[in-house]
């Protein structure tokens, strides 16, 4: 009786917060089995024949209550709260973003530069090392891109979909969703490794040994990408952090304390970054169970899951697939008399694209700064904006984007400088390269670098728009931007130089940017439609 007694009231608080001021008690009743609650448990949870009785119950407590409950439910309540910042506080409230999410974001890069560190001091990070040879890097290099590529549609799917639970409060949900979509993820990855198998069984490719290998870093880094991904969502980024510096340090010991080969550390590093980041979310999530903040979840519907994010894997999987391209053309392009493999490691290649994606992710503070001041604004903006002044309203939203674009730049071209300082600096990478080798990949880094930037203002654009549920455009635009991206790649490298790839990934970024200005442009112009549309 007294736990009937506590889940009543649970219930009812949790309604009341979910409803605010019900306007009749099929609402109720909707909202319950919305919840998960079956007619079945009425009786033995709560006490009531069915669920139309506990439902006219809880109405009927609400209504009586109704000088203490809000009208609006806390959401509502949130977005009213926002709504008191007028157009005047608007610089004001944007520095505040900006120092706040642009810090966030170079905070959430500390894993990237554990990494450069540990590979500027040591020639070696969690699945680099510099003293590789060409064959060894082949098999790491495709094991990594087979492991990014193959469980990408699924980290931006983790991240849409487990977002969406958490922001409702859904823990349970969160909980299940992550689950289902981690087994979807590596069940994927082991039918990706299957198929390769089965083609390279075929036409014999490259060496079992080889294979062997590129399928172990393909394991590894997908089980990594998909253990990590949870922790964007319920907004523990920071462990990310936590685990890389700890894998990292891990390897970084046995490596030089033992006899191991380097697959084996990187191996053993990985390990330790996925079973850190593995006990830390399931005491996480045990203590939100503790809390009982995860009752009363409805079973997870796999079909509706899938055809809500199928779009959302599709892009995520395809800018993996964008991003390797270039490296897979000048890999192929035959540089060598007598390339051992159909695709060989070419180093110098490799050195100078790794360099120009830093400068891409070192945007990645203005990325995160942008989509929170629109995602702030167009909220405040709706509610403050009276009918006849769309236009202007829109005008804002565009002003506010161009700022965006010049901070995105302003940011890229000192982080290009950063970078290629780095380049030059003796006491950085010209420490472990060949001065020729440097050399040869400036030209490499210098138009990867700008494509990144390009690319980073292409996703800019596409955060705008999946913010509002556009996703089909900037879907169409990563396809036809890695169309180019291969065939300016394919003709470059094949009639010009092998590393003229890149021009490939650049005026493939350079198209993807367009495609989605376009349809940002649209998207300004109906945003008003757009935005109510979305919910």
């Amino acid at each position: 009786m007294e736990n009937q007694t506590q889940n009543l009231k649970d219930l009812t608080s949790e309604l009341q917060n979910r409803l605010g001021k019900p306007v009749s008690p099929q609402v109720v009743e909707a909202a319950i089995e919305s919840l998960g609650i079956r007619p079945k448990d009425t009786p033995v949870d709560y006490g009531y024949p069915s669920i139309e009785a506990l439902a006219a119950a809880i109405y009927q407590t609400l209504r009586a209550q109704d000088q203490e409950i809000p009208l609006r439910n806390f959401r509502e309540r949130e977005s009213e709260a926002r709504e008191t910042i007028t157009i005047s506080d608007y610089a004001t409230v944007k520095m505040k973003l900006f120092s706040q999410y642009y810090s966030l974001g170079i905070f959430h890069l500390l894993p990237v530069f554990i990494q450069i560190a540990a590979i500027i001091l040591f020639g070696y990070s969690l699945w680099t090392y510099t003293g590789f040879n060409e064959i060894q890097s082949t098999a790491v290099v495709l094991g990594v891109i087979v492991g990014m590529v193959s469980t990408g549609g699924f980290v931006q799917v983790i991240g849409k979909q487990a977002s969406f639970y958490w922001n409702y409060k859904d823990y349970a949900m969160v909980q299940q969703t992550i689950s289902y979509l981690f087994k979807l993820g590596m069940k994927t990855l082991f039918s990706v490794l299957f198929g390769i198998f089965l083609v390279n069984f075929f036409f014999h490719i490259y060496p079992y040994e080889v294979l062997l290998i590129v399928f172990c870093y393909a394991f590894f880094v997908g089980l990594l990408l998909l253990i990590l991904a949870p922790l964007h969502p319920i907004k523990q980024r920071w462990m990310i952090t936590v685990s890389i510096l700890a894998g990292t340090v891990a390897a970084l010991l046995l490596k030089n304390n033992s006899d191991y080969p380097i697959y084996i550390t990187h191996w053993f590093g990985i390990t330790i970054t996925i079973l850190v980041t593995q006990v830390f979310l399931f005491f996480f999530f045990k203590s939100i169970q503790k809390k009982g903040l995860n009752a009363h979840s409805a079973p997870l519907k796999t079909p509706v899951v899938l055809f809500h994010n199928y779009s959302h894997f599709l892009y995520g999987m395809l800018l993996y697939a964008f991003i390797f391209v270039d490296r897979i053309l000048a890999w192929s392009s035959g540089i060598q008399a007598n390339p051992p493999f159909l695709v060989y490691f070419e180093k110098n290649y490799e050195l100078g694209m790794d360099l120009a994606i830093l400068v891409f992710l070192l945007l990645a503070g203005v990325l995160e700064f942008s989509i929170a001041t629109f995602t702030r604004f167009i909220d405040i903006g709706q509610k403050n904006t009276a009918s006849d002044q769309i236009a202007n309203y829109a005008l804002e939203m565009q002003r506010n984007y161009r700022i965006h674009v010049i901070a995105l730049w302003i940011t890229g071209i000192l982080a290009f400088g950063l970078i290629f300082y780095l380049l030059q600096a003796p006491w950085a990478l010209k420490n472990h390269f060949k001065p020729e080798m440097i050399a040869q990949c400036l030209t490499i880094f210098i138009v990867g670098g700008i494509g990144y930037i390009i690319l980073a203002w292409g996703i800019l654009n596409t955060l705008y728009l999946f913010t509002l549920g556009q996703i089909i455009k900037p879907l169409k635009a990563i396809v036809y931007a890695i169309i180019i991206n291969f065939l300016v790649g394919f003709i470059l490298s094949r009639f010009v130089a092998y590393d003229y790839s890149v021009f490939g990934m650049l005026v493939g970024a350079i198209v993807f940017m367009m495609l989605t200005c376009r349809a940002l442009r649209s998207f300004f112009k109906q945003l008003d439609y757009h935005y109510y549309a979305a919910f």
